[in-house]
């Protein structure tokens, strides 16, 4: 049987590719031989290292920026990177943000924030993507969900989960529509992932969170990173789409 080679010079784009996961999946899909995009809003730095760094190891990676909490954003992301790759055979809408505010107490500015970046800006990605992946041939969308979108999230994240279910009702939706022309669409929806965000909790909560976990730890970047290797590779799963692909430990099995 002969090796799995058929990322080499698929064309992505990773949005919120600077740090956490989405660095995690630039590496991996680099690693296969994609060339890749990476898409900033804020870590510009931080992806220009990335794409040196994947440059260093013999891959091919350019930095793009886009700030998707505005309307032109995404498609500015979307132009950078047909441009520097020259098409686009692979989106994965990787970028977003939680803001842990009580339903009580989520105003009008939360909700559309968190929409905004979680939502909105998916939508906005596949619409300036859309005619790319049309001519790729082997087009594939990979969404980011959550557990949240799936279990209403903890405590104060309502509005994220909301969101994240919206991504997951949108990946089966546009699976779908988008068939006809070619273009696969599934989602990955992670469990608790120690990335940059959760810097900022508190060290019992994440030891709650372990515990409730049967492969008994946290999730690192690196276990939804090939996730997105094997949902972009037209072997592996040419025959998938609509699908959510929960990486948790085992802390939700739906």
């Amino acid at each position: 049987m002969l090796p799995i080679d058929d990322l080499r010079g698929l064309r992505v784009l990773v949005t919120g590719a600077s740090s956490g996961i989405g660095a995690a999946a630039a590496r991996a899909l680099a690693g296969c031989g994609a060339h890749v995009a990476l898409h900033y809003r804020q870590g510009g730095a931080s992806a220009r290292d990335l794409a040196s760094e994947i440059a260093q190891g013999g891959g091919t990676a350019i930095a793009v920026p886009g700030d998707f909490l505005i309307a032109p954003g995404p498609g500015e992301a979307v132009r950078g990177a047909v441009e520097g790759l020259g098409g686009l055979d692979c989106l994965i809408n990787n970028a977003g943000a939680i803001e842990r505010t009580p339903v009580a107490e989520a105003d009008e500015a939360t909700v559309d924030a968190v929409f905004d970046l979680n939502v909105r800006a998916v939508l906005r990605t596949v619409r300036a993507a859309r005619p790319h992946l049309t001519q790729s041939g082997r087009a594939s969308i990979i969404n980011l969900g959550s557990i949240a979108g799936r279990n209403g999230g903890a405590p104060g994240s309502a509005i994220y989960a909301a969101a994240k279910a919206s991504v997951h009702s949108l990946t089966r939706s546009m699976a779908k529509e988008l068939a006809q022309e070619g273009i696969r669409v599934n989602a990955i929806a992670p469990g608790v992932i120690r990335t940059p965000f959760h810097d900022r909790t508190p060290p019992e909560a994440l030891e709650a969170m372990r515990k409730t976990i049967p492969l008994g730890r946290l999730g690192r970047p690196e276990d939804c990173a090939w996730a997105f290797v094997f949902l972009a590779s037209p072997v592996m799963s040419g025959y998938i789409t609509g699908q959510i692909l929960d990486i948790n430990g085992g802390q939700l099995m739906p």
